[in-house]
C-alpha cells in the first residue's frame, strides 16, 4: 500500500547512470515522482515498467534544478515532500526516522539529512543542501517553492532564506543518513558540457542572489574584479594553449557578465543525442 504521507520527487537530467542505484533503495510503498527534462520516452517506459510506484513526467526541455522541481512539487498532494537528487542513495531507516522527527518537531518547514558534523541530536541551522530537502507542504503555499530565475546553484540557500524570513524553522536531523556522491546527477559522456554549465550558471546565480538580497551596485562592487580576472584567465590560458581551462574561464566571465547586465539564465549544456 502506497504512503499517504509523503511523496518523493527526482529531477533528473542525462542521469541514467546513476538513478537506479537511488531507485532501488527508496521502499516500493512511497510514491516517487521522476521529472525528466528531456522527451526520453524509453526512459520513461524503463523506470514505469521496473518501479510500480513511480511516475516520470517529460517536460520536453531542461528545466534546471529550481523550475524542474517545481515542476513535481506543485503536483504533490502528500503532508510532506522529499526533494532528492539522481545521484543519491537512502540509507537504513531513512524515511523511517524522518517520520520520528515529525513526531517529535511538528512545527518545521524543511528538514534535512545528517551533514559533515559529528552531532547526534536534531539542530536548527540557517539553510540545508539541496540534494535532499523535506518538505512540510503547508508552509509553502502562499511563500512559493525555488526561484525558477535560478538554473543552478543558490536556490536552495535563497528557498531558505525566504523561509526564515517569515519566522519558520529549519532543521537537520543526524539520524537520516542519506548517501551523496555529488556533481554525479548526470552521466559520464556529458561530463565537460555540464562542467562548462556549471561554472556559466555558478557566477550568474552567484551574482543574482547578491542582487535580489544586497542590490544591485554593492554586487557590482563585489563581483566585477571577478569578471575582470575571469577574463584575463581566459585570453592567459588561451595563449598558453590550454584549451580547456581557456573554455572554463570563458564560460565564467559569460555567466557573470550576463548576470550583470540582467540577462536570463539562458545558457544550456548541449547535449548531443
Amino acid at each position: 500500500m502506497i504512503n499517504r504521507r509523503l511523496t518523493i520527487i527526482i529531477n533528473t537530467f542525462n542521469s541514467s547512470d546513476k538513478i537506479f542505484s537511488c531507485l532501488d533503495s527508496i521502499s516500493s510503498k512511497y510514491k516517487v515522482l521522476v521529472i525528466e527534462n528531456s522527451n526520453d520516452i524509453d526512459f520513461k517506459k524503463k523506470l514505469e515498467k521496473k518501479y510500480k510506484n513511480l511516475k516520470c513526467y517529460l517536460t520536453k526541455q531542461n528545466l534546471g534544478y529550481a523550475k524542474g522541481n517545481n515542476f513535481g512539487l506543485k503536483l504533490v498532494k502528500t503532508k510532506y515532500a522529499l526533494v532528492l537528487n539522481p545521484d543519491t542513495v537512502l540509507m537504513k531507516n531513512s524515511l523511517k526516522n524522518f517520520f520520528i522527527f515529525t513526531k517529535k518537531i511538528k512545527d518545521f518547514s524543511i528538514v534535512g539529512p545528517r551533514d559533515k558534523l559529528n552531532k547526534k541530536n536534531c539542530y536548527e541551522v540557517d539553510s540545508i543542501k539541496g540534494f535532499a530537502m523535506f518538505f512540510n507542504m503547508k508552509d509553502f503555499f502562499k511563500l512559493g517553492f525555488f526561484d525558477e530565475n535560478f538554473f543552478i546553484y543558490c536556490e536552495e540557500i535563497d528557498l531558505c532564506r525566504r523561509v526564515k524570513e517569515i519566522n519558520k524553522k529549519i532543521f537537520i536531523d543526524p539520524s537520516i543518513k542519506i548517501n551523496h556522491i555529488g556533481g554525479s546527477s548526470h552521466n559520464k559522456n556529458i561530463n565537460f558540457e555540464m562542467e562548462l554549465s556549471r561554472n556559466w550558471h555558478w557566477m550568474w546565480s552567484q551574482f543574482y542572489y547578491n542582487k535580489k538580497y544586497r542590490g544591485y551596485l554593492f554586487s557590482l562592487l563585489i563581483f566585477f574584479p571577478k569578471l575582470l580576472t575571469s577574463g584575463f584567465k581566459t585570453m592567459l590560458y588561451f595563449i598558453f594553449l590550454n584549451q580547456i581551462k581557456s573554455q572554463i574561464y570563458f564560460k565564467r566571465f559569460l555567466g557573470l557578465l550576463n548576470s550583470i547586465i540582467g540577462k536570463k539564465s539562458f545558457y544550456r549544456p548541449r547535449i548531443v543525442a
